[in-house]
């Protein structure tokens, strides 16, 4: 992986996680224009964030999306929020308006409840493949 410093949306995810890896591998596929990014909660330049913006370093079932790294200015969209700008920033507004029309509250409900049956249901992430060689830059650390 590299860790050249990318301009624009970063999606934070679980690194560990079956479910999560399988997301990413499908929105990298979506994304042919290559407009979002991906680093793991547990690496380094996620944890920095996390700490800079005093969001929980040890809460690996919680998305982030980070919408202008690494300038960081913009605040971070959590859960279904970092969702919907992963698929709108894949190409996908019409799947993103879709889930944008619940409440939020229901929304995260559904996110959390996920998120804690997750590990369960899919299992840990054993092995890291090797991505495609024109997904690696698209990783940071």
């Amino acid at each position: 992986m590299t860790t050249t410093s990318p301009t624009g949306p970063v999606l934070l995810f679980d690194g560990e996680c079956g479910l999560c890896n399988r997301v990413v591998r499908r929105l990298l596929a979506l994304d042919r224009a290559g407009q979002l990014r991906f680093a793991p909660l547990q690496g380094p330049s996620a944890q920095a964030y996390l700490r800079a913006r005093g969001l929980p370093t040890a809460d690996f079932s919680t998305l982030v999306l980070v919408p202008d790294w690494p300038a960081n200015a913009a605040a971070p969209l959590l859960r279904t929020d970092g969702v919907i700008a992963a698929l709108r920033a894949v190409g996908r507004p019409g799947w993103a308006s879709l889930l944008a029309v619940s409440p939020r509250f229901v929304r995260d409900a559904g996110y959390k409840f996920v998120a804690r049956v997750r590990s369960a249901v899919f299992g840990p992430w054993r092995t890291c493949p090797l991505p495609r060689s024109e997904w690696t830059a698209r990783f940071i650390d």
